[in-house]
């Protein structure tokens, strides 16, 4: 059986090699675009910058530009593997740039392990970057290299090894005393680790007001003490006049624990000795130095974080580069200072005390989530950290006169949302919601290579339990020739399972008036589709997709048959969400109803609304037609006021408004300028559709020539969370399709538990 290794390899090989490609923005269509990206046009901006340098930001991508720069000699928790080796960790480090902060990275891989050799290296690409991303550069090479382009380049750089840890921690380390009552002047720290993030966290915490001599320092010997004869000058900055040999001496009666070292290396009777309310932050990865559990057993009245995703009070760093350098470069900032660094800090700290929105919860599936000791830190999706720490970084860029050009704080945050859109990430969250508390997925295409694969992932991220259904043989030999491991998924085959006759009885008495005979109930739970619906019905599972090889009203059948709408619904219909660049917008109905009367499609728009308010998105709901309220009398356009009557009458406090053109429902200086009595506050995000042929066209133009990505379609208004995957689906759509479903399923079980 292929080992996940091998599936790791495939994931980085197939396809285009590599995890990031470069993307013109600019057109590049005919011979006038030609002339003007290169010879001739191309002279002018070069003319304008020869003149004036500064103008290189504004004709050239140099301020969105950061080197991720790299000699592989400290390669994750891999060691001296060397540059070639750690080039994708580097291109990884890219997308994380793009992905939370828009900033396009080159990752670029120095062949040398002489630190003048990467000093020059870095010296020699000012004029091609914004700023420079030190990454995975082995201690005490990584002190020298930084400080030495701080000092000699006037473009950001930053060691993220050393400071990210310092930054994220920090910010916990102000909450975590504020909780416990502690006084930071007064606290005692251990660190476990005296490497290059241990040595830059201490710093900052000195920075914070921690007395520099009430830290103790270990590395693998022991205590750094000034008896030590083995210590580099930067660990000498931390070596103290003490008798304390050992982490365990140490510890004993300490106030704070951080981890920055290796797993497993601190036990409960460390964590027991320390002082009252001790504060642990195990930051190993994946393996923490001691597990939040262990911790919290010795001591109940112990505040702990990891840099693991699944407890509480993560440290990450993704909360910290990507904006740090976002603020940085917005300012045109020569350097990095500390001052930015601890303006990072004291903005996720105050973040963190801040009431959460509503989203940010349902984005991870909790229903209460208030600053204390399992919030100490803003959550890593939380969208409103990049309006936080940027705007703190770049104004401490001003304020310490390493900024080259001044901001308005407010007009920045606003750029800033118009940068990643208020509904960026949506995918995103919503997975970090599902892996919050995973739900049983049943797949019935189980023998499909695609659907094993979508397994695969859905397992290994903690999104969902797959069920995969089929004959289990064939699952394990499509799984085995497709290179993927069928561990902690769960395989079953309904012609051998020993429920099949419960759940043809269960079908019978669902379907014996609608011309069903027991024996045909019998027959029908043998398929896989079947079977798997009657699994949700009886909640045996929670959720299920499929349609994968199926055409869509041959799947959509049997859900009708054996689930149904919900209560009080009369139609089920079908969302596509509709992601662009910066904004995301949801289709309704593009899947189930051919001309839905106005009855039919005011349901279709309240059924759109709520699941988009499920999501954490306030929805604004326009009902398009190709009239402007009222401006042509036409039986189509009266059908949809009727419609946008009801639904304002059914629910008042829904921000929904039509008839109207679909220009006029996304533009919103010709909503408001035109038709200011709209009862739209912005730009419509829901936009519903007067008939089945205009949706259906509408978001498959926008899919295949509109740049946008269509996830769908997501069935609303079922008794019970069943989606149904357009035919042909790849593997990314089915995961997109398995995420939706388990959110979904998580709402249905919030919705149907007992109030209190």
């Amino acid at each position: 059986m292929p080992s996940r290794r091998q599936e790791a390899l495939d994931y980085h090989s197939q396809g285009r090699p590599g995890k990031i490609q470069v993307s013109p923005t600019k057109p590049f269509k005919d011979q006038r675009d030609l002339s003007l990206a290169y010879t001739p046009g191309v002279a002018e901006p070069c003319l304008e910058i020869a003149k004036r340098p500064d103008d290189a930001y504004v004709y050239t991508a140099k301020g969105n530009l950061v080197a991720v720069v790299s000699n592989g000699t400290a390669v994750l928790g891999l060691g001296n593997i060397g540059a070639l080796a750690g080039k994708p960790v580097m291109e990884g480090k890219g997308i994380l740039f793009k992905a939370f902060a828009d900033i396009d990275v080159f990752d670029l891989e120095v062949g040398s392990e002489t630190p003048d050799d990467v000093i020059r290296f870095c010296q020699l690409l000012e004029p091609t970057v914004g700023g420079i991303n030190l990454e995975d550069i082995r201690s005490p090479d990584c002190f020298y290299i930084e400080e030495t382009l701080r000092r000699t380049l006037s473009i950001p750089v930053f060691h993220d090894d050393q400071h990210g840890t310092a930054i994220i921690s920090g910010a916990a380390l102000l909450n975590a005393v504020e909780v416990v009552g502690k006084d930071l002047a007064k606290i005692r720290v251990v660190f476990a680790g005296a490497g290059a993030a241990a040595i830059a966290t201490a710093g900052h915490y000195v920075r914070l007001g921690v007395r520099r001599d009430h830290i103790v320092m270990c590395d693998h010997k022991g205590v750094l003490h000034s008896g030590r004869e083995d210590l580099d000058q930067y660990k000498q900055r931390f070596a103290q006049q003490t008798k304390l040999r050992t982490l365990a001496d140490a510890l004993q009666g300490a106030d704070v624990f951080v981890g920055l070292s290796v797993g497993g290396i601190v036990s409960g009777e460390m964590i027991a000795a320390m002082g009252k309310k001790p504060i642990v932050f195990a930051l190993a990865n994946p393996t923490p130095e001691i597990m939040p559990d262990e911790a919290r057993q010795a001591r109940p009245d112990a505040l702990v974080a990891t840099g693991r995703s699944d407890f509480p009070n993560q440290v990450n760093n993704v909360l910290g580069f990507p904006f740090i350098f976002r603020g940085a470069l917005d300012v045109r900032a020569k350097k990095i200072n500390d001052e930015m660094e601890m303006a990072a800090t004291r903005a996720l700290a105050a973040l963190a005390r801040e009431e959460v929105p509503e989203s940010v919860m349902r984005a991870y599936g909790l229903e209460r989530l208030r600053f204390g000791p399992d919030y100490l830190i803003p959550k890593p999706f939380d969208p409103r950290v990049l309006l936080w720490v940027a705007p703190a970084v770049a104004w401490a860029a001003v304020g310490s006169g390493v900024a080259g050009r001044v901001i308005d704080v407010a007009e920045y945050r606003e750029q800033l949302e118009a940068r990643l859109g208020r509904a960026r990430e949506v995918m995103r969250g919503l997975s970090t919601r599902a892996q919050e508390d995973p739900k049983r997925v049943v797949l019935p295409e189980g023998e499909e290579p695609r659907v094993i694969r979508a397994a695969r992932i859905l397992a290994d991220e903690g999104i969902a339990h797959p069920i995969l259904l089929g004959d289990l043989d064939v699952i394990r030999r499509q799984a085995d020739d497709a290179g993927v491991t069928l561990e902690e998924i769960e395989l079953a085959d309904p012609r051998q399972a020993g429920d099949r006759e419960a759940f043809a009885q269960e079908l019978w008495k669902r379907r014996q008036r609608r011309g069903i005979t027991l024996r045909e109930a019998r027959q029908r739970v043998l398929d896989p589709m079947y079977y798997g619906l009657l699994m949700v019905r009886t909640e045996r599972a929670d959720a299920l997709v499929a349609g994968v090889d199926m055409h869509y009203s041959d799947a959509v059948r049997p859900v009708l048959e054996v689930i149904g709408a919900e209560a009080g619904r009369q139609h089920v219909s079908g969302i596509y969400m509709v992601v662009f660049a910066t904004e995301t917008f949801f289709f309704a109905d593009c899947t189930m109803n051919i001309d839905p009367d106005a009855d039919a499609l005011a349901e279709i728009a309240s059924t759109a609304a709520r699941f988009v308010s499920r999501l954490g998105i306030e929805p604004r709901v326009a009902l398009l037609s190709f009239s402007n309220f009222g401006s042509v009398r036409h039986p189509a356009a009266d059908k949809v006021q009727r419609a946008v009557a009801l639904l304002q009458e059914r629910e008042p406090s829904l921000q929904v408004d039509g008839e109207m053109q679909a220009d006029t429902a996304v533009v919103e200086s010709i909503l408001t300028k035109r038709y200011p009595f709209a009862r739209l506050r912005a730009a419509a995000n829901v936009l519903i559709f007067p008939n089945l042929d205009a949706a259906n066209i509408a978001y498959k133009l926008l899919d295949r020539l509109g740049g946008a990505q269509a996830i769908g379609p997501i069935l609303v208004g079922m008794a019970r969370p069943v989606h149904i995957l357009q035919r042909g689906a790849e593997v990314n759509e089915i995961v997109n399709m398995a995420v939706l479903a388990a959110v979904d399923a998580q709402e249905h079980e919030r919705h149907a538990r007992p109030a209190r």
